[in-house]
């Protein structure tokens, strides 16, 4: 059976933040690692009664951490200026 994901998609002149409420526990790590604090709970629940979360979206750099720090894949980042955020490529080691 085939899922239909539906993201609650927020957007600024850096990129987008997507949400997707059916994946989010609810545990609050992407609040915890943001940058610019602009992650905040929402009245939006999860998929588990939790409360999920939305960005203040004119303070988002879009760097990516929320992204790197959800366990469940529950936040996608997109860049406008289609690079890979910053904090999803990998590093090489020192040669």
């Amino acid at each position: 059976m085939e899922r239909d994901w539906a993201a609650t998609t927020f957007e600024n002149e850096k990129g987008t933040f997507n949400f997707f409420p059916e994946l989010c526990k609810g545990c609050g790590l992407c609040i915890q690692k943001c940058p610019t604090h602009v992650i905040e709970w929402s009245e939006q629940l999860a998929f588990n009664g939790a409360p999920g979360v939305k960005p203040r979206i004119e303070g988002c750099i879009v760097c990516g951490n929320c992204q790197t720090a959800c366990p469940e894949t529950a936040i996608t980042i997109l860049r406008h200026d289609k690079k890979p955020a910053a904090v999803s490529i990998p590093r090489r080691p020192e040669q």
